[in-house]
C-alpha cells in the first residue's frame, strides 16, 4: 500500500458519497453497503493498517492519540479532507462538524467501540458536536469531513 493507492480507494469511495445528505440514511447506506464484513470495510481497514505500520498514516501524536491528516479536500475526492487516529481507551477534543463528518471505525483485536457503536460506519450530520470516544480497546477510525471542515472547542 502506497499513500497513491490509498488515496485511488478513498476516491472511489467518496464518489459515491458526492453530493448526498450527511445524516441518519447516509449512516445506514454506508453500514448496509460497505459495513462491517463487507469487501470495502475489509480493504479499507487492511490499508490504514499497512500505512500505520508503514508509518505514513497516523505520524504525529498529541494527547495520548495518534493522528494525521492524509489529504487535504481536493476534486479527486470530491471535497472531502482524509484524516486517521489510532485510538486506545481514550476520549478525543471535543469539536464540531460545521459540514458533518463521516467516520468509519475499525478496531484492532477485540470490540473497541467509538462513541458506543460497534465496527462500521457513523455519520454526524452538519451542525453536530462530540467529544471522539474509543472504549473496550484499540481502533482506528478513518474521518472524511467536507471540505475538511471542523471547529474544536476548548
Amino acid at each position: 500500500m502506497t499513500p497513491d493507492k490509498f488515496r485511488a480507494q478513498i476516491a472511489g469511495l467518496t464518489a459515491q458519497l458526492a453530493g448526498r445528505a450527511i445524516d441518519a440514511e447516509l449512516d445506514a447506506w454506508l453500514n448496509r453497503e460497505h459495513g462491517a464484513g463487507s469487501a470495502t470495510y475489509a480493504a479499507l481497514k487492511a490499508s490504514c493498517e499497512a500505512g500505520v505500520a508503514e508509518g505514513w498514516l497516523c505520524n504525529r501524536e498529541g494527547g495520548g492519540i495518534k493522528y494525521g491528516r492524509i489529504f487535504k479536500p481536493a476534486d479527486d475526492l470530491h471535497g472531502f479532507s482524509v484524516d486517521v487516529v489510532d485510538m486506545t481507551d481514550i476520549a478525543g477534543p471535543h469539536h464540531l462538524h460545521p459540514n458533518g463528518e463521516i467516520d468509519l471505525h475499525m478496531p484492532l483485536g477485540g470490540e473497541a467501540t467509538f462513541d458506543g457503536r460497534p465496527a462500521g460506519w457513523v455519520v454526524m450530520p452538519p451542525g453536530s458536536a462530540h467529544r471522539p470516544t474509543v472504549a473496550a480497546g484499540r481502533a482506528l477510525v478513518l474521518y472524511l469531513l467536507p471540505q475538511g471542515a471542523i471547529e474544536f472547542t476548548k
